[in-house]
């Protein structure tokens, strides 16, 4: 019989813990979650939100990604925690470093994935994570990102310059009622990038509460297109339910409505 799919659903996959290591010789802790029972199409590294505000791989979109998207689109999802964040699985390693030593966090994630052989590897950002993959994810074998919510606040027109440059997929979920930048800039800021996508998502807001299945539908449509959208609401098998109270703090009230700072002086590239 069929169950719906709630926030708390955890449909099957194989998750395994994982461990990063940095070229600056940090230790990152994360989870690597692959269909139960076949192989993965693509792949999703999650790159969360500033720690600062409550960021952390655990956060309701990526949570959800990570929950969801093996059994419905045949992804994996990798998610971790970058330098200095908390989250249930752990705590990595280091201190926040505004968008500087981060770049070791996403070049360890992106190793690991290679190492793993695992296929189509789209960096999935969110916040504070977009501008991580817009300075530091335009690697060889990153096939595309999907930014949510991008402030652009720690990235330059350098890195607009390089993704231009490659002609890789950029797609931009920009939020009606974000807080820091909304679709019309959002268009303006993007025109740098001739490829880049943006999309702007009646009512939402930068923490996409209530909007997280819209968010999924995009990526999905994007990564695996031969997935129809949208994804189904209910599921036919066994499902666990996760604690969501474990988060709730943390992916609502700590970072909302919280100023995104820049850069450091003299860290602005």
């Amino acid at each position: 019989m069929s169950a719906p799919i709630r926030a708390s659903s955890i449909l099957p996959a194989r998750r395994e813990e994982i461990e990063l290591q940095t070229a600056d010789g940090l230790r990152l802790v994360g989870e690597l979650a692959r269909p139960a029972d076949r192989a993965p199409v693509a792949t999703l590294i999650c790159l969360h939100p500033l720690p600062t505000h409550g960021g952390m791989m655990d956060s309701h979109v990526l949570r959800k990604a990570a929950w969801r998207l093996p059994a419905l689109a045949d992804l994996a999802v990798l998610r971790f925690n970058t330098r200095g964040t908390s989250s249930v699985r752990g705590t990595s390693e280091g201190a926040f470093d505004a968008a500087v030593g981060e770049r070791f966090d996403v070049a360890a994630a992106i190793e690991y994935a290679e190492f793993a052989e695992l296929p189509q590897l789209w960096l999935l950002g969110w916040s504070f994570g977009t501008d991580l993959a817009l300075k530091y994810g335009c690697e060889p074998d990153v096939a595309g990102a999907i930014l949510l919510s991008p402030p652009l606040r720690f990235s330059t027109d350098q890195d607009l310059a390089t993704w231009a440059g490659s002609g890789k997929p950029l797609v931009a979920l920009v939020p009606e009622f974000d807080d820091y930048l909304r679709p019309d800039e959002a268009r303006r800021r993007f025109a740098a990038v001739p490829q880049a996508e943006v999309i702007g998502v009646p009512g939402a807001k930068h923490l996409w509460v209530g909007d997280a299945e819209t968010v999924l539908d995009e990526v999905v449509r994007h990564v695996n297109p031969a997935v129809p959208v949208p994804l189904p609401t209910t599921w036919d098998g066994p499902m666990e339910v996760g604690d969501a109270s474990a988060y709730a703090d943390r992916t609502l009230a700590v970072f909302a409505d919280q100023p995104v700072t820049g850069p450091p002086p003299g860290q602005a590239g």
